[in-house]
């Protein structure tokens, strides 16, 4: 063997350690380290959320940039217009996730990372400075094509860990996501229209004047710039040789791995003939198809005139429900995730927290009845539990998915599912928001009239899912 390809002893193990090989380096640390990996979860963390910010940040401020963009005829077609520049971003990820994934399983995880939050820096300054309507859509739809870093981190995470952390690697993904996913809102309505909500900073004669949704963009922007320069040091966990674990090794001397590298040798080679993964993949499209709807509707409905059923709140009444609902999250998955998917496993989480999902929805309705300190009390509560529980399941399906396959497959199953759950997630907002528009139509209907249709629907969805946890649709890895 040539002097850059050594093959020494990994501890006290059987396992080979290749001395230039980024992947056998991490493993190498994680058999030294034993201790909570802070850094490597604040990295993670702050890359997804860098990531997710940007997905949801318009919902606040989409109903009225639509309406300034003077393309919808009638304020009821506003949702319509709304649901195509809320799926364009799912429709382009969902084009490219399978690549990205590919790119990752060869030339590592780093790269496909950097990219990634590199593209967010141009593109959503692009797009806080759109024109018209399809400058809007374009930007939205380039920067989720060119963004394939979901499917890769969660590869990342399930590799940078020891095995007693890897459920809370992959619960401070979601954990991340739901909160950029929620954040992201928050920002967007905090900072849209600056130039009327603060024109003793911001005059009506400056870019932000000029452009009212340019601030959030740019702030999420400049956050993204950051986390870019500070990806080009995380470690790469892909290994760069063909065998991980040497033939000669005998499986009793192989200490247990939860990135199942010896179960997947042993699995079909196939991705789309492994029915645990495929299984979690098909129940995780399902509930992120209903995430993704309730993520616009909940911001429409919010902002809409209460003649219409809505609440008739401003972007920066949004900004405040959501960012209560990001702290609930984060000390639900940060405190208590961990210790309930130990005891009672992914599945179950995931099922009891979309069960519990489905009167909480039928909720809403009787809210918007509400006024003063009661209505904010119950939309805050509503909102976190609503939340909570959504990033329970999505923690639950990623980590079914991850246990799934081996590592030389993570990144094009990861990527698969991105695939799959972007096309759910562009039919989301594109259905939720002319459902939303068909809903204010029918105000005085026999049955479910208004918003109640609304969050019917999303129960049904929910409930789908919920079924689809049980067997022997949902099979997880023995």
């Amino acid at each position: 063997m040539e002097e850059d390809d050594r093959a020494v002893p990994l501890l006290a193990s059987k396992i080979e350690y290749h001395e230039n090989c980024p992947g056998c380096r991490v493993e190498l640390l994680k058999q030294t380290r034993t201790g909570l990996p802070i850094r490597e979860l604040f990295s993670i963390w702050i890359v997804v959320l860098c990531t997710a910010l940007p997905i949801s940040s318009l919902f606040p401020f989409l109903y009225f940039m639509i309406r300034d963009f003077h393309i919808a005829e009638t304020e009821e077609d506003i949702g319509y217009y709304a649901g195509y520049v809320g799926s364009s971003f799912m429709l382009g990820r969902a084009l490219t996730s399978v690549f990205w994934g590919l790119v990752a399983d060869k030339y590592g995880r780093r790269p496909v990372l950097i990219f990634s939050t590199a593209t967010v820096v141009v593109l959503n300054t692009l797009f806080g400075l759109s024109l018209n309507f399809w400058m809007a859509v374009v930007t939205r739809f380039l920067q989720g094509s060119l963004n394939g870093l979901l499917g890769p981190i969660k590869a990342y995470a399930s590799e940078i860990f020891r095995d007693e952390y890897q459920a809370l690697g992959l619960s401070a993904i979601s954990t991340s996501w739901g909160i950029g996913l929620i954040i992201g809102p928050a920002l967007g309505g905090f900072l849209a229209q600056p130039a009327e909500k603060y024109p003793h900073i911001f005059s009506q004669n400056s870019i932000f004047g000029k452009f009212p949704y340019f601030l959030p963009c740019l702030a999420i922007s400049i956050l993204a710039m950051g986390v870019t320069i500070a990806t080009f040091w995380l470690p790469e966990t892909l290994h760069n040789h063909k065998d991980t674990l040497p033939s000669h090794t005998s499986p009793e001397d192989r200490p247990h791995e939860t990135d199942a590298l010896q179960e997947g040798k042993s699995a079909s080679k196939s991705l789309l003939t492994n029915w645990p993964l495929i299984s979690s993949i098909i129940v995780y499209c399902v509930f992120s198809l209903h995430d993704m709807a309730y993520t616009e509707i909940f911001s429409l409905w919010a902002v809409s005139p209460k003649r219409l059923g809505g609440l008739s709140y401003t972007t920066q009444d949004v900004g405040v429900v959501l960012a209560i609902s990001g702290f609930g999250l984060l000390v639900f998955q940060l405190t208590f995730y961990p210790y309930v998917e130990r005891l009672l496993g992914p599945i179950m989480v995931s099922r009891i927290a979309g069960a519990l999902s489905i009167p909480l929805l039928s909720t809403y309705p009787l809210i918007a009845t509400l006024s003063g300190v009661a209505l904010a009390v119950g939309l805050n509560c509503a909102s976190v539990a609503k939340n909570v529980l959504s990033v329970s399941i999505v923690t639950g399906m990623f980590i079914l998915q991850n246990k799934a396959v081996a590592q030389n497959q993570r990144g094009a199953a990861n990527g698969l599912s991105m695939t799959a759950m972007s096309i759910f997630k562009a039919i989301g907002p594109a259905g939720g928001g002319a459902m939303f528009s068909w809903a204010q139509k029918r105000q005085h209907a026999s049955f479910l009239p208004g918003v109640q249709m609304i969050f019917f629907v999303l129960s049904m969805v929910e409930l789908i899912g919920v079924i689809l946890t049980f067997r022997p649709f949902l099979v997880p890895t023995e």
